[in-house]
């Protein structure tokens, strides 16, 4: 039993710290910017499937907690037995009651520009309520090494 309890405290251990991890915001090399101005703004709510990627530690878990569980009853090959049930159905109920997907609403922004060379850009970008765009706001267009277009303000 002690040996259960500890490999239950280890795995709990080691699913916080896979959780624990993010990556921050990093600077990247700006390749070319422009200026220009904002000829139509369109605020875009969009849903998108999430799969959860912690949910194979959630079954381990259930079907950990299960076993002990079923541990407690029974002896010989009788608690080998309600051993494995409990694990089967622990494993099985935390699958149920935690969905491998999850929605997740996303809010955007949708911006046609024109800078002042006189060509006219349509830019989809991650929604930012301390920075709101209306028409005629003067922006930057500003391209990133690594790819990805990013507006702001000009000041």
């Amino acid at each position: 039993m002690k040996k259960l309890i500890s490999l239950l405290f280890i795995t709990l251990i080691f699913s916080m710290q896979v959780n624990a991890g993010y990556e921050r915001n990093k600077a990247v090399p700006v390749q070319e910017v422009l200026f220009g101005k904002v000829q139509s703004v369109r605020n875009i709510t969009e849903q998108e499937l999430v799969r959860d990627k912690n949910q194979g530690w959630k079954v381990f878990g259930g079907a950990l907690i299960g076993g002990a569980i079923g541990n407690q009853f029974g002896d010989g090959s009788g608690q080998v037995a309600a051993t494995i049930l409990g694990a089967l159905i622990g494993a099985s109920i935390s699958d149920s009651r935690h969905p491998q997907y999850h929605e997740r609403s996303l809010r955007l922004v949708e911006m046609m520009i024109e800078t002042e060379q006189g060509k006219a850009y349509m830019v989809v970008q991650d929604f930012d309520s301390r920075m709101t765009f209306s028409q005629d706001d003067k922006i930057r267009l500003i391209y990133l090494e690594n790819g990805s277009v990013r507006i702001d303000k000009a000041f």
